[in-house]
């Protein structure tokens, strides 16, 4: 049995499991689901995993200046059902979503209800089993569903947004906010693409976690096309009714779509760039659709009359798509994942995983 380390937290004393249930739903520390209530034994248990100590810091809230300690994370690691060793994944969302250019405050209080997305790539993906094929987006896997808790945990508890608090302002939401977390299909990836934590700089073989203040997904269905213009002819028709102006969006591709890009040699570049150039309307079919036009300058800036029949596309450049491959066989289903805010006050953050091995 380990020694547990000294920590900061105060202890409650319990007669059972049960109790010390009720007590965190009724301090409000829960997700609405049980928890699992955390000893000094399994919260040093978690840190050591991650070789760290209690008053660590790994990450501050930039807007309310929230401080969240690698102790408070363990914890609420703990409660969340994960594992010792997925802790160095959830150290790295932490360091990530408190990056201010995720706008962790923004996301989380914004009536949007947007929630927070983790990427995993790299071998740790595999080691712990996080789910990137079938049903990639569901239940059924205890790295996914726990991993994702404890960021919403922490958000929750450390941070102190919940909506029953009145900080949450998401006028729906999504179950996303109880826990999104998926590994990248890498074994299916086409020969011409890197996964997606190398295409945003990590270093091939190295693990890391990218993290997306996403809206929920749109699927759907595509089962004729067998070119890759054709299949992203199908995801622009998802992309018009956000408008112009999308600086970054997740394009999810199911493998059956994914060999279809492999057979023609296309590469990443080649997507976001196919998008740019033809996800377009004139200015006067988005002004028919209600929606402001124009893209290099400010959103709710109007074109001039002779402008209205220039072309413009969804994205701001071929670099705001962000395709990455996940999902199972047998359906040539995809989806896009809409960022918050059009992904203007929001972005997308890839952090390395930093391992004891």
């Amino acid at each position: 049995m380990i020694k547990p380390i000294r920590l900061n937290s105060d202890s409650i004393e319990v007669s059972s499991a049960l109790e010390a249930i009720e007590i965190y739903f009724n301090k409000g520390w829960s997700d609405g689901l049980p928890v699992v209530p955390p000893t000094a034994e399994s919260v040093s248990i978690t840190l050591e995993a991650a070789n760290l100590s209690p008053e660590e810091i790994l990450g501050i809230e930039p807007v309310k200046g929230g401080v969240i300690t690698a102790e408070k994370a363990a914890i609420n690691a703990v409660m969340a059902g994960c594992k010792p060793e997925y802790m160095p994944v959830i150290v790295a969302a932490v360091y990530a979503i408190t990056r201010p250019e995720f706008n962790l405050h923004g996301i989380t209080v914004s009536t949007m209800g947007a929630a927070i997305m983790i990427i995993v790539n790299g071998p740790i993906a595999k080691q712990l089993e996080i789910n990137s094929g079938v049903s990639a987006f569901g239940p059924g896997y205890r790295a996914n569903a726990t991993i994702g808790r404890a960021i919403r945990l922490i958000v929750m508890n450390v941070l102190g947004t919940r909506s029953n608090d009145g900080l949450d302002k998401a006028t729906l939401g999504h179950p996303g906010k109880y826990t999104w977390c998926v590994a990248e299909n890498e074994d299916r990836l086409p020969a011409a693409w890197d996964s997606l934590n190398v295409t945003r700089g990590a270093i091939e073989g190295e693990s890391a976690v990218t993290v997306v203040s996403g809206l929920s997904a749109t699927q759907f269905g595509e089962h004729e096309a067998n070119t890759p213009e054709a299949i992203l002819d199908a995801f622009a028709e998802r992309l018009y009714p956000m408008g112009p102006g999308v600086e970054e969006i997740v394009l999810a591709i199911c493998p059956e779509h994914a060999a279809h890009f492999d057979k023609a040699g296309w590469n990443k570049q080649q997507v976001g760039q196919y998008l740019f150039e033809n996800a377009r309307k004139s200015a006067s079919d988005w002004a028919a659709m209600c929606l402001p036009s124009g893209t290099q300058q400010p959103r709710n800036e109007k074109l001039s009359a002779d402008d209205e029949d220039q072309p413009i596309s969804v994205l701001v450049s071929p670099e705001s798509a962000i395709p990455i491959v996940i999902g199972g066989d047998g359906g040539a289903w995809s989806a896009v994942i809409p960022p918050w805010s059009l992904g203007t006050r929001s972005k997308v953050v890839t952090q390395s995983i930093t391992t004891n091995g």
